[in-house]
């Protein structure tokens, strides 16, 4: 099995995702253990030789930051931290974000400016490499002092506390231990606060927001192309020159691609009676690019978070300085999550419309595109059910980072909500591929009444693949079944 050493070089988003999908073993690289190994060898001397009160290694937490904790308790200190913090709520977070915060933290602690012991980063990658999946919960983290509560719930699993999945199964986190026969970890001064503190939760779920929006965002296009055929639309607004002179990159990239796509289509090739499309398809190229320059703008900052260390207090052994600071706050993630929802969810809505479109009975497709409509109400209310979705993905763009609460006495006064913002995108994520597997439905059944005219090879291949799953609705049956089979398809099997 091939092996990713984390050497604290600058890691890409693709690269990331790369070393999740691959299954490989990660370690640690020899020049991460000397970081490691150099801050923690500061720490313990910086402790034994001096009366001074640093946060969180010889003091309470929050607003007892000035209580003293004498040095025989500071490991007793860690270890409650840990089992005071764990105090999540709500549904179970999914596995694949537990893998990603697993291995995101033992990124950020291999910088080495975090004083914790290489025994603890080699446990957090253990748990990876064993896919080991402490419990986590979605709800309990203010985005600002780190993502308390769930890390406190990864740590956990650290110390031989609290559940696990393990080989499928939920277990006590003892349990896995004896199993694999390892010890809990004994938390050493400063490692619960390092464990703890930082933007873990954020960023596995900003990781995977960034990855999923960059495929959505072809996936979309290319539906809405098939529509565009299917609706008889007209090819003028995809043209270089009209999007080149509105200079908004995203536009133009989407133009182009549609241009792409579409190249060698009959049915955008022929004479049309209309002069002009609804905005639905005609402003494709200015309202999916504008979706596009915001992913790519977020995906900058998660690459940048994904590369940081972001618990407090950072040390810096070369500077002899131990910095109580904000790293950890999550103002930068809180922000992107809400803009990617907001850009998501429009390319949602605009998808709903060209439903809408499609089933209107209009330029020579029968209403709800299907015969005998009376009898039958083919496709209408499938299209309730996308306009039900993408309703409630308006409600979840409501931002969560323009909201605070004061917390821990006044001392964390001002919070980011950037957890809750990671959690209802990801709700919007799901929610679009129902809303994208719902237009292909539509496309492809509105498609099958422009036969004998054909679309694009490249449309056409996909019209293929999506019938090998759903076909071609002659009577009124249970559409349900064909919802979930479109989403699967548009999730797993639809190329971009």
């Amino acid at each position: 099995m091939s092996i990713y050493y984390i050497d604290n070089q600058w890691i890409s988003l693709v690269k990331f995702e790369e070393i999740l999908a691959s299954n490989c073993q990660v370690e640690l690289s020899t020049s991460s253990k000397e970081a490691i190994n150099k801050c923690r060898s500061y720490l313990d001397e910086k402790i034994a030789n001096s009366d001074q009160l640093i946060y969180g290694i010889n003091t309470g937490f929050g607003s007892l930051c000035n209580t003293a904790i004498s040095s025989v308790d500071l490991g007793e200190l860690q270890r409650n931290l840990v089992l005071s913090h764990a105090c999540g709520m709500g549904a179970e977070i999914p596995h694949e974000i537990i893998k990603r915060i697993l291995l995101l933290k033992a990124i950020g602690l291999a910088h080495g400016n975090s004083g914790v012991d290489i025994s603890t980063v080699e446990r957090l990658l253990f748990f990876y490499n064993n896919d080991i999946q402490p419990l986590v919960f979605e709800l309990g983290s203010l985005g600002a002092s780190g993502d308390l509560a769930p890390l406190a719930h990864i740590s956990l699993g650290l110390i031989g506390e609290g559940e696990v999945y393990y080989k499928g199964l939920k277990m006590s986190a003892k349990e896995v231990h004896a199993q694999l026969g390892i010890s809990p970890l004994v938390l050493k001064s400063k490692e619960g606060l390092a464990l703890l503190n930082g933007t873990q939760f954020m960023s596995a779920y900003a990781s995977y927001a960034v990855h999923h929006c960059s495929n959505m965002w072809f996936k979309f296009n290319k539906i809405a192309a098939l529509s565009l055929d299917a609706f008889d639309g007209r090819k003028e607004p995809f043209q270089s020159n009209v999007n080149e002179i509105r200079n908004q990159v995203g536009q133009i990239e989407a133009a182009s691609y549609f241009r792409l796509i579409m190249e060698g289509s009959e049915l955008l090739n022929r004479p049309k009676a209309h002069v002009q499309d609804p905005y639905s398809f005609r402003c494709i190229p200015q309202v999916h690019g504008a979706s596009k320059d915001v992913f790519d703008h977020c995906s900058k900052i998660v690459e940048r978070e994904i590369n940081a260390v972001t618990d407090n207090p950072t040390i810096f052994p070369e500077e002899d300085e131990v910095v109580s600071a904000g790293n950890f706050h999550g103002q930068p993630l809180a922000l992107s999550l809400d803009f990617l929802a907001i850009a998501l969810a429009e390319m949602g809505s605009i998808s709903e419309r060209r439903t809408y479109k499609l089933i209107s009975g209009a330029r020579a497709l029968p209403a709800f595109l299907i015969e005998n409509a009376g009898l039958n109400s083919g496709l209408m209310i499938v299209h309730y059910a996308c306009a039900a979705i993408v309703s409630q993905n308006k409600q979840l763009c409501t931002p969560a980072s323009v909201d605070t609460i004061d917390s821990s006495n006044g001392q964390e006064d001002h919070v980011s909500m950037g957890a809750n913002a990671a959690t209802k995108l990801h709700r919007i994520i799901d929610n679009c591929y129902a809303i994208m597997g719902i237009e292909l439905i539509n496309a492809a059944q509105a498609l099958e009444f422009r036969r004998p005219m054909i679309s694009a090879p490249l449309l056409e291949d996909l019209f293929l693949q999506f019938r090998k799953e759903v076909s071609f609705l002659k009577v009124d049956r249970n559409c349900h079944l064909d919802m979930v089979k479109a989403k699967y398809f548009v999730i797993n099997e639809m190329k971009i």
